[in-house]
């Protein structure tokens, strides 16, 4: 059995893509359901946030199992799987582990180090225990990936990174303001994990009064509610932005919310004398239009101008000890994997090994009912240590060769030349409690 990954994000979706294939927590059982009887699909957990939807499956082929995930996403999407194609990523076996361990250390995610993706996989984890849809690989990848969440979190700064995006690009924009973000007015659009870090990091240097506008009137008065600032609607964003001197653009929109027409007009309605208008684009993709920075009286600081500036920093650091951690356990896990395809195996030579004494000592008894129990009972032992002894090297051998890369060839042989049936197993191990947090995907 391998492990294959099949998902779609905010790096390669856009977000009605990503609506169309989200699925409902009253919809994860029959979705899971739908996953496992496909052909080539055995188990199957499911992830579904705003920023991505990914299918972690335990298949038989790659092509088989590849061409059955398509199919229920889908089917799920409302089109055709070649609609998409340009939209999904595909990770298998090896790169298939560090996807996921990638994921759960938040290296993956828009704000780089949240953490409220653990509690996302925790729950898909429970939901997919639930739905019966986990087996042996799915529960000790999950199990793993979870605890490779918290050391990342527990042993680096990794959870610093989104806060020090924010904060850098805010040390930009002050640079354009005098030094001095405090008593500015300043406007955040959207109000998701980056959002919520830039309203969280203006109140913090003292910026106000602050307002906040999204989509989603509920979550702008929300957010704003929690630092006492003001919410105000999308449809006033051009009104808005001629009365603020800082603007923090962190949507999930496909298109630029901050487009050449809207920011001219603010810029013409702001008083004489009054400075710049510093728009801080941390979008992917981008919220500020093109020609926006050509606007006189308008400075824009964007993620490219931010990359030189955090590229040696301690984001950059963390990230880089997160990377380390996530390697290690992946060749942990792989090691495992490798040595626990090939315990079945050896359980089941073992077991072939004892059905032939078994057999043997039933028919010397037969032959020779004048063995008395003691001697019975000596031949019994004698043949089951010549067995064990034979059986000792070859399996401590093989587990030895199979925790090497390619070593699952060396099971395939063994099953091969004794003929054994090999039952599949699967152990349900204690769900580690992880406690999601605020912001990040959502």
């Amino acid at each position: 059995m391998k492990l294959l990954v099949v998902g779609a994000s905010y790096r390669t979706a856009p977000v009605a893509t990503l609506e169309r294939l989200a699925v409902a927590p009253e919809s994860l059982t029959r979705i899971l359901g739908r996953l496992v009887a496909q052909p080539y699909v055995s188990e199957a957990v499911l992830v579904s946030t705003c920023n991505r939807v990914e299918v972690y499956a335990a298949v038989s082929g790659f092509h088989g199992g590849l061409g059955d995930i398509c199919a229920v996403l889908a089917e799920q999407a409302g089109c055709q799987p070649a609609a998409l194609a340009n939209h999904l990523y595909v990770h298998f076996d090896s790169a298939a582990v560090d996807h996921v361990f990638r994921v759960a250390a938040g290296l993956d995610s828009m704000v780089i180090g949240e953490a409220q993706i653990l509690g996302q996989l925790r729950d898909a984890y429970h939901g997919a225990s639930g739905a019966d849809t986990t087996g042996r690989l799915l529960h000790e990848l999950m199990q793993q990936a979870l605890r490779v969440g918290k050391r990342a979190h527990s042993e680096t700064g990794i959870d610093r990174a989104g806060q020090s995006v924010v904060t850098a690009a805010l040390g930009l924009a002050a640079g354009h303001l005098g030094d001095e973000l405090a008593g500015r007015p300043a406007l955040v659009v959207g109000a998701g994990a980056m959002g919520s870090l830039g309203v969280a990091t203006l109140s913090r240097l003292g910026a106000g009064p602050l307002t906040v506008t999204n989509r989603s009137a509920d979550r702008a008065v929300r957010l704003a509610e929690s630092y006492g600032a003001a919410a105000r609607p999308m449809a006033e964003l051009a009104e808005t932005l001629s009365t603020v001197d800082i603007v923090v653009a962190a949507t999930a929109a496909t298109e630029p919310v901050l487009t050449r027409p809207i920011v001219a007009g603010a810029v013409a309605g702001r008083a004489p004398g009054r400075g710049p208008l510093v728009l801080l684009d941390l979008a992917v993709p981008r919220d500020v239009g093109p020609g926006v920075a050509e606007l006189p009286g308008v400075e824009v600081i964007d993620i490219d101008r931010m990359a030189a500036l955090l590229a040696d920093g301690p984001v950059a650091a963390d990230a880089a000890a997160v990377e380390r951690i996530v390697a290690g356990e992946v060749d942990s896990f792989l090691t495992w994997l490798r040595g626990a395809d090939v315990a079945p195996t050896v359980a089941a030579l073992r077991g072939r090994a004892e059905d032939v004494v078994s057999a043997e000592l039933r028919r010397l008894a037969q032959r020779r009912p004048d063995l008395t129990d003691d001697q019975r009972a000596e031949v019994a032992r004698t043949v089951h240590r010549v067995v064990q002894r034979l059986l000792h090297q070859p399996t401590v051998r093989v587990r030895q060769l199979a925790a090497e890369p390619g070593g699952d060839q060396y099971a395939a042989l063994l099953r091969e030349l004794f003929d054994l049936e090999v039952p599949q197993t699967s152990p349900v191990d204690t769900v580690p409690d992880i406690s999601p947090t605020t912001g990040g995907e959502r």
